[in-house]
């Protein structure tokens, strides 16, 4: 379970769902000198509360559910979204009778009014949510991290420090003069020429070859959940990624795999490299 998965169109689902617990408790109806209850009262109302109310936590939990659970789970056939919209859009129609057919001899009370702003939130955005931007993005963003160094070392930057091009020298023991740390996966770097060498070159044959190119850490991001499967090529997923949350890249597996590692400390093979957001 993986919070930052939400996106901002679950936390308006999350939102219409406090209004409607907070519209369940006050007067459904109101009648000048008169202490109407509120929709908890059956026997007063019939059916508000479990074609209204109930009916709106039910499908507010089955949004906010089928982001926790494996893509493609379904119930009864469906999918948990299309079961979590289907309730929203009953739950908003009947709270749109309860405004029609109010009594000739009461008023409509706060509870009537914010339940159907409330049913109409949580429809509206079960319905046309994933097709809107806005509410698309990710509800809690989240700061660029900071790769982890090495053997319990201090943070780096991605992109700098040991084991990466370009990090910093690496301290030669015994006060000796430092060296330039090779880039990674290179072989050890040639040693500076004294003022004796100067004007000598030396042999073709023994001329330093360029380091071949090497993999350089980065952070990434998925557009959508996908599994990532053990290093050992086992075909049972061992985590998934959540779309919203960074990952670090720590090798290349192939031409179109990457050796991933999750937050907390998991690494696996992520085969589905296909528009990945890199940081």
């Amino acid at each position: 379970m993986n919070i930052r998965s939400l996106t901002r169109g679950d936390g308006v689902v999350i939102g219409a769902a406090v209004l409607l617990f907070i519209a369940s408790l006050l007067d459904f109806y109101s009648a000048t000198n008169v202490d109407m209850p509120s929709a908890w009262d059956t026997d007063f109302y019939g059916l508000a509360l479990p074609t209204i109310f109930l009916t709106g936590f039910v499908a507010a939990g089955l949004l906010l559910g089928a982001r926790f659970q494996p893509e493609g789970r379904k119930l009864g056939g469906l999918p948990l979204t299309a079961w979590g919209t289907v309730l929203a859009v009953a739950a908003a129609w009947n709270s749109l009778w309860s405004l029609i057919t109010t009594p000739s001899r009461v008023d409509l009370g706060a509870g009537c009014i914010i339940a159907f702003l409330a049913t109409l939130a949580l429809a509206g955005v079960s319905v046309a949510g994933s097709k809107v931007p806005a509410l698309a993005g990710p509800l809690v963003p989240e700061a660029r991290p900071v790769a982890p160094a090495p053997y319990g070392g201090h943070p780096q930057q991605p992109g700098s420090g040991y084991g990466y091009p370009g990090g910093p020298q690496q301290q030669s023991p015994y006060g000796s003069t430092p060296q330039p740390v090779p880039p990674y996966g290179g072989g050890p770097a040639a040693p500076a020429p004294g003022p004796q060498d100067a004007g000598q070159q030396p042999p073709a044959q023994q001329q330093p070859q360029p380091a071949a190119a090497s993999f350089a850490p980065f952070w990434f991001a998925v557009p959508e959940a996908r599994p990532l499967f053990g290093e050992d090529g086992s075909p049972a997923p061992i985590a998934e990624l959540a779309p919203g949350t960074w990952y670090l890249a720590v090798d290349q597996r192939g031409p179109s795999s990457l050796i991933a590692q999750t937050q907390d400390g998991r690494r696996g093979v992520l085969n589905d490299t296909s528009n990945i957001q890199r940081g």
